[in-house]
């Protein structure tokens, strides 16, 4: 598999499984794609900044409105220079966003501004998961054309076992090359 000359804006949020959004990154830079990752500020609660900058090699946006040496939009930009956007791992919070069009964060705002293919990776508890709400969303955002990962079963954070467990890297970066290629 090839992403050479492929831009991926990946959005990493609020999650425990926020960590291995860096392998996935790792994995993307790899197989030749431009990794631009977006750091929601909930996902700057588990893993920094500076992290997902050395691994990607990009700027990490966080900011809707960046006044520092950047004239750009940047969820305008994003979007635009995206060939694929990957949320990993995407929160029942995002999903919910996502699905009803609310664009209250620089993440949410370039899904929303952008046209092309959207993967989302779920990651968070089972009741959350399984909530008829949660569900809802994500028939919602599949009936818009997104396509997600089903995550793994198995012990979560909170010590209870079930789904949510964020997929493993290497089916999200099978997901990928079978949704851009």
């Amino acid at each position: 598999m090839s992403l050479k000359n492929k831009s991926v804006v990946i959005g990493v949020c609020g999650s425990i499984a926020a960590y291995k959004s860096c392998d996935i990154i790792r994995g993307l830079s790899r197989l030749g794609a431009n990794v631009e990752p977006i750091l929601t500020n909930g996902g700057a609660k588990f893993i920094t900044s500076l992290t997902l900058q050395v691994l990607s090699k990009n700027k990490v946006y966080s900011e809707m409105f960046d006044i520092h040496g950047n004239y750009e939009i940047n969820h305008i930009s994003l979007a635009k220079k995206a060939d694929i956007i990957i949320v990993a791992p995407a929160t029942a919070d995002v999903i919910a966003s996502l699905a009803c069009g609310r664009a209250d964060d620089l993440l949410t705002c370039t899904v929303l501004a952008s046209n092309v293919k959207t993967l989302i990776c779920p990651a968070m508890n089972s009741n959350m998961l399984n909530h008829k709400a949660t569900q809802n969303n994500i028939e919602t955002l599949k009936g818009y054309g997104y396509k997600f990962v089903i995550p793994d079963k198995g012990e979560l954070a909170c010590g209870d076992c079930g789904d949510g467990r964020l997929a493993s890297v290497n089916v999200i970066l099978s997901a990928v090359e079978g949704f851009v290629l």
